[in-house]
């Protein structure tokens, strides 16, 4: 198992550019340790997943992102730009009457691609910084879905149509290797609720409920529980999950300008690997091992058990049970910064328009927090551990009363119900 050197210095080539990245600028306080106090054999590393450069709708050059996120004090970035109609419609039409790399009118282009690709791979440091290459299929009606670990992409070939997407997911790789073996790559649902169409109501395709790995609940300062309430629409995440996808819950900054992993405060992923590179990544995304937040430098872990078994199931996974009490232990810490800091723990199930809050337990940033609840099955087959800081009020509000209405600071992914 590799062993995580968390911001470690730069290699003597990297340095000069390292150094100058970020112009001044300082990078977010140093936060709390890497090692869980209730599992083992991961190491968790910070993460930003989501973000453009000028090869879309970005201002920034994309040699400069990589370097930015770095230097920033990340341990996994991905250049994500967006997958539009360029390259079966307007890309190749534009691309030649455009200033070099430059392609906001029409998005990722084939050249566009590839050149993500050299970036990330000329980035990639295994044990101390992974750089990914992925794109954001832009749907403008539907919604945007990221991708990441394909060697090909595709863009939105049928407006009005998510079974597109879906079909060209789960193609595997064919005799003698052929074919762009797209089954191995994994996505999530960005900023959900933004556009109107909601990737269908989030109409489920069994296909590909393994590969759609994230729904973002924090995307750039926001956070997207109740995007929509207002409107007359259910919460994002309870159409996601209720519809029978299993997704964990991420958070990113979808930097559009030149401030690739800064400044604090905007949205983040928690990831819990088992070796610090792409291979990593990619198993503990798959394993929906990971957190979201807005504040860098968070420490988030969670486990459950239950009764009578006592068996434990860490987070984004599954819960053999159809009934009983389940005990959730939840290790949040920011180190110094956040001592004796008042929190709440709610425990999230299925709603219809919200999620139901099974209850709401205070708890002081830094110590282990436990609570245990009986849950059924029959009121939904999810649950998760939201923390909220109770002196603040949330951003976008839910139903009048609602616990959620309390500013949001994690996320866990859920654990699901599924009886053997």
């Amino acid at each position: 198992m590799s062993v995580v050197r968390p911001h470690c210095q730069p290699d003597n080539l990297a340095q000069p550019a390292l150094a100058g990245a970020l112009d001044g600028r300082e990078t977010p306080a140093p936060g709390a340790t890497r090692r869980s106090r209730i599992s083992r054999g991961t190491t968790l590393v910070h993460a930003d997943l989501h973000n453009h450069s000028l090869l879309s709708d970005g201002d920034g050059s994309p040699e400069e992102a990589f370097v930015s996120m770095r230097a920033a004090g990340l341990d996994v970035a991905a250049l994500t730009d967006h997958a539009t109609l360029s390259d079966h419609l307007s890309g190749d039409l534009t691309t030649g009457s455009l200033p070099a790399g430059y392609s906001k009118a029409a998005g990722l282009t084939a050249e566009g691609w590839t050149r993500t690709g050299m970036l990330a791979d000329g980035a990639d440091r295994p044990d101390a910084f992974t750089a990914l290459r992925g794109f954001e299929w832009t749907e403008p009606m539907l919604g945007h879905v990221n991708v990441w670990f394909t060697e090909e992409w595709t863009d939105v070939l049928d407006l009005g149509q998510m079974q597109p997407l879906y079909r060209w997911l789960s193609r595997p790789t064919g005799p003698l290797g052929l074919g762009d073996g797209s089954a191995e790559g994994i996505a999530g649902f960005n900023h959900p609720g933004r556009e109107p169409g909601r990737f269908e109501e989030f109409t489920f395709d069994p296909r590909v409920r393994d590969q759609m790995v994230s729904i973002e609940m924090f995307n750039r300062r926001d956070d997207y529980l109740f995007e929509g309430y207002a409107d007359g629409k259910p919460s994002p995440l309870c159409s996601c999950l209720n519809a029978g996808w299993r997704t964990g819950i991420t958070g990113v900054t979808d930097e559009h300008g030149t401030d690739w992993g800064l400044p604090d405060g905007k949205g983040r992923t928690g990831l819990w690997v088992t070796e610090h590179s792409r291979k990593g990544v990619q198993e503990a995304m798959r394993a929906r091992r990971f957190f979201a937040t807005r504040t860098s430098g968070l420490r988030v872990d969670a486990e459950a058990s239950y009764k009578p078994k006592g068996e434990v199931v860490r987070m984004g996974g599954v819960l053999p049970i159809s009934e009983g009490e389940v005990t959730f232990t939840l290790d949040l810490d920011r180190g110094t910064s956040w001592v004796d800091m008042p929190l709440n723990l709610q425990v999230l199930r299925p709603g219809t328009d919200a999620p139901t809050v099974a209850t709401v337990v205070p708890f002081t940033a830094g110590e282990l927090a436990t609570v245990t609840v009986p849950l059924d099955i029959t009121d939904g087959d999810w649950v998760l551990l939201r923390v909220s800081d109770p002196s603040q009020p949330n951003a976008t509000l839910g139903p009048a009363g609602h616990p959620c209405n309390e500013l949001g600071v994690a996320y866990t992914s859920p654990w699901w119900f599924q009886p053997s």
